[in-house]
């Protein structure tokens, strides 16, 4: 018999807005809209976006789509209760179709990277794909079994931060044959905001990392130190944002609505509000650039 806590078909109906709510955000599709405009504001920073950028910003967009849903189908995860977590039920009910939604991702950011010959930066892109696909596939043996990189003590949240950073300022650098250094202020600023952030959904994980065994910021610190981490490093990105000459209300304003986010995070906090507002974020910080 179902209880209030489990999420399967003897619950009532969802009205169709909520249905459409729950596939933008646990399909990925609201996060890479996020990673895309990130891509997006920082093209933005060297002109107006040509047709170069935008094809760019759709590849973005779907290679994100592609790394989360695959995550998402990952066979383990699809044996694992979901217990009282919408997210992780809609994303077994839905396996299927994060299958093909993958499968078309890869169609699509492969045609980008084919056409506007991203295939030239392949020793530089690669490290970046394999990165961001071994964080949750566990290909790598160590002491007896195959672990995923999120695995290492406290690695996790710089790897995500790490590989975001370099997808959303690093990919629009070679697009617009530009160094690295063009944008280091930019690269840093974007790197802490998305660390302190990260910390968020291991505050969400907290419970289920320690049963696994993974040692992340909470559970080193405790809860409340890992915010206070969080706090820090959003410090840092707004010390860097304000640095590099950017206006000071597209830095503060996305800091100010992270430190919130912080401050409210706890385990108990329903998927949308680390889902909408947590990535949301992310997608405020874009459109900051555009309109402030």
């Amino acid at each position: 018999m179902a209880t209030p806590t489990t999420f399967d078909s003897a619950l009532p109906a969802r009205a169709w807005w909520l249905r459409a709510v729950d596939a933008l955000l646990y399909s990925s599709v609201w996060l890479a809209a996020a990673a895309a405009a990130q891509t997006a504001a920082t093209l933005h920073l060297w002109g107006p976006l040509q047709a170069a950028g935008w094809r760019l910003v759709l590849m973005v967009f779907a290679a994100t789509l592609l790394v989360y849903n695959l995550d998402a189908a990952l066979p383990f995860k699809h044996r694992q209760p979901a217990g009282t977590s919408a997210r992780k039920a809609w994303q077994q009910r839905h396996r299927r179709t994060l299958a093909l939604l993958a499968a078309g991702s890869v169609l699509v950011a492969g045609y980008f990277y084919l056409v506007d010959g991203w295939w030239r930066y392949l020793p530089k892109v690669t490290p970046l794909a394999a990165l961001a696909l071994l964080y949750s596939w566990p290909l790598l043996k160590w002491r007896g079994r195959r672990r995923a990189l999120r695995e290492v003590p406290l690695l996790k949240v710089f790897l995500i931060a790490g590989v975001w950073s370099l997808v959303t300022v690093g990919l629009p650098l070679l697009a617009r044959h530009l160094p690295l250094a063009e944008a280091a202020g930019l690269l840093g600023q974007r790197f802490f905001l998305v660390l302190a952030l990260a910390l968020v959904f291991d505050i969400r994980d907290y419970s289920r990392d320690r049963r696994a065994g993974i040692y992340t910021f909470p559970g080193v610190l405790g809860v409340a130190g890992a915010k206070r981490l969080g706090w820090a490093f959003l410090a840092v990105a707004v010390l860097l944002g304000l640095g590099r000459g950017a206006a000071p209300a597209a830095v503060l304003l996305p800091a100010l609505l992270a430190a919130a986010v912080i401050w409210s995070a706890e385990e108990t906090q329903s998927d949308y509000f680390f889902a909408l507002l947590t990535d949301g974020v992310l997608l405020v910080q874009a459109l900051a650039y555009f309109l402030l």
